[in-house]
């Protein structure tokens, strides 16, 4: 049986992969080869690890078996219509992608980008910046999407003594069901923390960004596309919001022409938020545990239906 692997892996990650499959499966790494031959040798795999282009899954490969994606969102791949036994990562980037939005958050009410750049300069500025901080203690917040990574969000953000609730359609959990729901409670809101999957196109709108009370803070995590980008830029231009705290983009890298570089309330964590020691090392841990369970017909680690959308 073939592994073909998508993701990128440092050669020592691919040593130990290859150490640690079974005599019987041969591993080929996409990184490993030229780009004219790698769609050639995704068609023949048996297994799969990794998010190859979803232009790739128009037409199964005939021969696809299972397929760990490497990543929790799938949203790109709903249309693909494959009989393979199909897992993403769960909850693996959920704690250290909370960890960034409520570091980038704490950073903007405390003002450390300003200090860290006064520092490049060797600039002391001290009693001015201290009468601008504000508390991250006792914000209200609203989590838009109630999964892992909004459940992590919430249980740090309780150390600082945050009002916290929920938007979600259908978790017991949520405060908030629906956009008017939500509309009704933003002007009442400190902090909008975007956690939802790439399938809510736009679903942050100019309508719920100006219904944000002024001096808010936006951040994002789950998908750039779920935000009207235009709109918040305008917002932030305007005025009318406090600030951003950035993970994700509508398109990434972001243009180097982007407003969002330049507005000095905004802080961009360039998609970095579900970095973690021993990222690489995880990842392959969790392929070989469903490789294992798949061969043996065990039950999956996080299995998912691509057209349910979870």
């Amino acid at each position: 049986m073939q592994l073909f692997v998508y993701s990128a892996f440092s050669e020592a990650s691919q040593r130990r992969l290859q150490q640690e499959l079974s005599a019987d499966l041969m591993v080929v790494f996409r990184t490993n080869l030229p780009e004219d031959q790698q769609r050639s040798a995704f068609q023949k795999a048996d297994l799969l690890f990794g998010n190859p282009p979803a232009a790739w899954l128009t037409e199964e490969p005939p021969a696809l078996q299972f397929w760990q994606i490497d990543s929790a969102g799938f949203e790109r791949y709903t249309d693909a219509r494959l009989t393979a036994a199909i897992a993403n990562m769960g909850d693996f980037f959920a704690w250290p992608c909370a960890e960034t939005m409520v570091a980038g958050i704490l950073a903007w009410y405390r003002h450390i980008p300003e200090l860290t750049l006064l520092q490049a300069k060797k600039e002391w500025v001290g009693p001015p910046v201290r009468k601008k901080l504000g508390l991250l203690r006792n914000r209200r917040v609203i989590i838009l999407g109630a999964g892992a990574i909004g459940q992590a969000v919430r249980q740090q953000l309780t150390g600082f003594n945050c009002q916290v609730q929920f938007l979600a359609r259908t978790n017991p959990e949520a405060q908030l069901r629906s956009v008017e729901d939500l509309k009704a409670a933003l002007p009442q809101t400190d902090i909008v923390v975007n956690c939802l999957p790439g399938s809510a196109e736009k679903f942050f709108s100019a309508d719920l960004i100006n219904a944000m009370t002024p001096g808010s803070l936006y951040a994002s995590v789950g998908r750039g596309n779920t935000t009207d980008e235009p709109a918040l830029v305008a917002a932030l231009q305007a005025g009318k919001l406090g600030g951003a705290v950035l993970d994700v983009t509508a398109k990434e890298p972001l243009p180097a022409d982007s407003p969002l570089w330049s507005l000095p309330q905004v802080l961009l964590t360039q998609h970095t938020a579900g970095g973690q020691p021993g990222e690489e090392d995880g990842r392959i841990d969790l392929l070989l545990r469903n490789l294992h369970h798949f061969r043996q017909g065990e039950p999956l680690e996080n299995p998912v239906e691509l057209s349910k959308g979870y």
